[in-house]
């Protein structure tokens, strides 16, 4: 079964269907980045963007470093 998310960025809504078990942390972290209720413009989609790469980033950097612990 799957949830639909909706959003608005520069004045157009854009909808993501997404599995329930995904939808509701999807949701939550949507809502820290995005103005759930109102209209978000392009740069505060390119900040969002950018931020969750930094924190991709970071997890993997600390990923690499388990790993060099765990091949010692």
């Amino acid at each position: 079964m799957s949830k639909k998310i909706g959003l608005h960025i520069g004045g157009r809504r854009f909808d993501v269907d997404v599995e329930d078990k995904f939808a509701n942390f999807l949701h939550t972290q949507m809502s820290k980045d995005f103005n759930m209720e109102g209209n978000n413009d392009i740069k505060v989609l390119l900040q969002a963007y950018v931020r969750k790469n930094h924190e991709l980033y970071v997890q993997n950097q600390k990923v690499e470093e388990i790993l060099v612990k765990i091949e010692d």
